[in-house]
């Protein structure tokens, strides 16, 4: 006979009854006659008198306030105190064995334990185990951290991570509904909470009885109940299956307390205050009078609805157009982005023209550089008349311009010219080579100094247009570096440019430095600017693909990437540390070539 909690126990009288209290009557008198019937149970001597075997009882060690252990490593609790009244009311011996809730169910069915005290019904555990009927009704609920969105359903916890008590009944009811991938377990209620409260998962199931009574001896004051009463479970005393002699003399002393009236006061002892009260007549014509008013409130509001569908109608024609609107934006956007890789390609076959032009250039000034000081020795040769006559006659015209005049001025002009000749061969040279498809496999030996003096002078131009202030420390002592030496100037040709362009008049400084990093194998430049700087959230994207911050001045977001990977090839690192208004210090560390002796 099923009894809901509180309930007192209805005994039915007639001639059924009459039968049955015969029965009762006859099988007392038959155990007092036979003493040598077998005990019952799974287990036993079966020559001893069932008053004498003593049964296993097991236990939750941590289910408050159903059963657990106190201070003292007693069993206490609603479900102890109800099987002590029934052993006492049977004449029965019982011990209690308390451990992890898994390790119990594994107990009974190895025979280890007699009967579970309480443990919650359903279908699926009928196969092995024979239930009592319902001693109370326990009733689940979900908890979450007071921060952490709530729910109002099991059906919602999809995709969240849940922390359920190990073969549970919500165990049992989440895996059949398909949530195994999305749990987590915990041996007891309190661990359950506890990896709530530390945050960990999302959500966790626990009875509400427990988890409002752990909430509150824990002090875990960040958890709460976010839905109650989610499910509703039997709360039985269990068996193994075959053992029927044994819960039928459980059944009886359970239904003699319902009777006597001991239930009640265990129940209340325990339970009534914490547990939800069940539902009377008046609280029922209450809800329903409210359901009443809702379901007139939900008529108002649908006419009230019907009416402003056309409002609706035109917001969300609204919506479309904007989003319309937000697609041709995309549309333009990817547009520019495919502009800008043409942009790229460009630039890529603009670099194979510079190298075919610079050799057309090389061969007008390697006519310069081979008659320059021809030309020089001609005057120097000369030099000797025209003094001579200029003692003779006086001051005379050359080239338009007094000789007094021209005979300082003509060397240095010889000179300054045979140097800029020699100056256009250097930078052509330099050109044709950050231009060369270099195909080598990058493992020649290089001295950081002289990569990073040639990319100064390649980019001497853009430095002078930028700044006066420009200013190169290399250091004496630093090793030589393995790889690929066009692709290093590449790197630090863009790293320059880029300083270039950050700055805001040509009063700001760049500076560049080399140095060896000290009690470690590793070569480093740097280059500081005093540019606008860079926002901190774009400083980790700065070597993405495509990423820029100068996008307005056709910047296309792919030197630095590809500075970043030529960096990584060789082994070492690109950083960047910088902040809005105060300028950007890169970073460029290679590891040293090994030493050979």
């Amino acid at each position: 006979m099923i009894t809901r909690p509180g309930q007192r126990h209805r005994h039915t009288y007639g001639p059924r009854a009459g039968l049955g209290r015969l029965l009762r009557t006859c099988l007392a008198v038959l155990f007092l006659c036979l003493p040598a019937l077998p005990a019952f149970g799974a287990t036993g001597d079966q020559s001893r008198n069932p008053g004498d075997k003593v049964i296993i009882v097991g236990g939750n060690r941590a289910y408050p306030p159903y059963e657990f252990l106190d201070k003292d490593g007693q069993p206490a609790g609603y479900n102890v105190d109800l099987t002590r009244a029934i052993a006492k009311v049977m004449g029965m011996k019982v011990e209690f064995r308390f451990g992890a809730w898994s390790e119990m169910r594994t107990a009974l069915m190895n025979g280890e334990i007699d009967v579970l005290q309480g443990i919650s019904f359903s279908e699926e555990r009928l196969g092995s185990i024979t239930f009592s009927p319902p001693h109370t009704i326990v009733h689940h609920a979900i908890f979450a951290r007071k921060d952490t969105k709530p729910v109002n359903s099991i059906q919602e916890l999809h995709g969240k991570e849940i922390i359920v008590f190990r073969d549970g009944i919500m165990h049992d009811s989440l895996r059949n509904l398909g949530f195994s991938g999305d749990l987590h377990f915990s041996d007891t209620p309190a661990d359950a909470l506890r990896l709530l409260a530390s945050g960990a998962h999302d959500y966790a199931v626990v009875a509400i009885l427990p988890g409002m009574y752990l909430i509150r001896e824990l002090h875990l004051t960040n958890v709460v109940p976010v839905a109650t009463s989610i499910a509703a479970q039997k709360y039985c005393y269990g068996v193994r299956k075959g053992n029927d002699e044994l819960m039928t003399r459980i059944s009886e002393g359970l239904a003699i307390l319902h009777k006597t009236g001991q239930y009640q006061a265990i129940y209340d002892k325990w339970l009534g205050t914490l547990e939800p009260p069940p539902v009377s007549w008046e609280r029922a014509v209450r809800y329903g009078a409210l359901a009443l008013v809702l379901l007139l409130l939900i008529l108002a509001a649908t006419v009230v609805w019907s009416r402003t569908l056309q409002k609706r109608v035109a917001l969300r024609t609204q919506e479309l157009a904007r989003e319309s609107a937000e697609r041709k934006r995309a549309l333009e956007e990817l547009r520019r982005h495919q502009d800008k890789l043409i942009q790229a390609d460009k630039m890529a076959s603009l670099g194979i023209l510079v190298s075919g032009v610079a050799h057309e250039i090389n061969n007008p000034n390697g006519l310069i550089l081979l008659n320059m000081p021809i030309l020089k020795e001609v005057y120097q040769d000369a030099v000797e008349v025209l003094e001579a006559h200029y003692h003779e006659s006086g001051d005379f015209p050359l080239g338009g311009l007094p000789y007094s005049r021209m005979r300082n001025e003509v060397p240095h002009m010889l000179d300054e010219m045979l140097e800029g000749s020699k100056r256009i061969k250097r930078i052509v040279e330099e050109l044709k080579d950050f231009a060369r498809q270099d195909d080598n496999s990058g493992s020649d030996l290089f001295d950081l100094n002289q990569v990073a003096q040639a990319a100064v002078r390649l980019v001497d131009s853009s430095l002078r247009k930028a700044t006066v202030n420009f200013s190169a420390e290399y250091a004496a002592d630093i090793p030589q570096v393995r790889g690929n030496t066009q692709r290093i100037e590449q790197v630090v040709v863009n790293l320059l440019l880029n300083a270039c362009q950050a700055l805001p008049n040509t009063e700001c400084k760049i500076s560049l430095a080399t140095f060896r990093v000290s009690n470690a194998r590793i070569v480093a430049l740097t280059i500081t600017d005093e540019g606008v700087g860079i926002a901190s959230e774009h400083i980790p994207r700065l070597t993405d693909p495509f990423f820029t911050t100068k996008r307005e001045t056709g910047g296309t977001g792919l030197g630095l990437s590809v500075s970043a990977g030529i960096v990584n090839e060789h082994g070492g690192t690109l950083k960047f540390t910088s902040a809005p208004g105060a300028g950007t210090t890169v970073i460029l560390t290679l590891p040293a070539a090994e030493e050979t002796t």
